[in-house]
């Protein structure tokens, strides 16, 4: 990868040992989201990895989701932080 998750996991996290929150969640994956986009302007015909960073948009989609249903403000918060237009 060509990004470190430990800043994003220090800078999302809500106690010490929060590594898998939806809330860490949904920032790993727009920081991977943001890496792939960027890769396939330059690798147009990667077709297999294209795949994959749909599958991510999904899975942040269904994490936002549970967010919205669950945390209203933390949702907000989130979305207002990665500039997400949800």
């Amino acid at each position: 990868m060509a990004f470190e998750k430990a800043p994003t996991i220090q800078k999302y996290q809500s106690h010490e040992t929060d590594t898998g929150s939806a809330r860490v969640q949904v920032a790993i994956l727009t920081n991977r989201i943001n890496y792939l986009t960027d890769h396939f302007r330059a690798h147009k015909k990667d077709h297999h990895g294209r795949r994959g960073l749909l599958k991510m948009v999904g899975q942040r989609r269904r994490l936002l989701n549970y967010m919205k249903r669950t945390d209203v403000s933390g949702y907000r918060q989130i979305v207002e932080e990665l500039g997400l237009r949800y």
